[in-house]
């Protein structure tokens, strides 16, 4: 499963990338594939580590912000491997063709 996941501190005032950072670092240590860009963290794995990774990020946020807003996406497809890629991959390869 590929799942995308945005948190965000509220009451913390407009820089908000520490906190940010916070989140991306325990994705980071767990070891799954993982991409972060401006709006979202995206990892990969199995169902239970894929939302314990995401647990312990959004928990992570909430040790220091009175209170955060969550938004996740999530790919479910049995099988595959390697989604983070491979889906960008082929998105770049009909890109190429044009």
């Amino acid at each position: 499963m590929i799942v995308a996941f945005s948190v965000t501190p509220l009451g913390v005032g407009e820089e908000v990338g520490e906190y940010v950072a916070d989140a991306v670092r325990v994705v980071r240590e767990s070891g799954l594939p993982n991409r972060t860009d401006a709006m979202f963290t995206t990892v990969e794995g199995e169902w239970d580590e894929v939302m314990d990774v995401i647990r312990r990020a959004v928990a992570a946020v909430e040790e220091r912000a009175p209170r955060v807003s969550f938004i996740l996406k999530a790919d479910i497809r049995p099988g595959v491997t390697d989604g983070i890629t491979s889906k960008v991959e082929t998105v770049e390869r009909h890109l190429g063709q044009g």
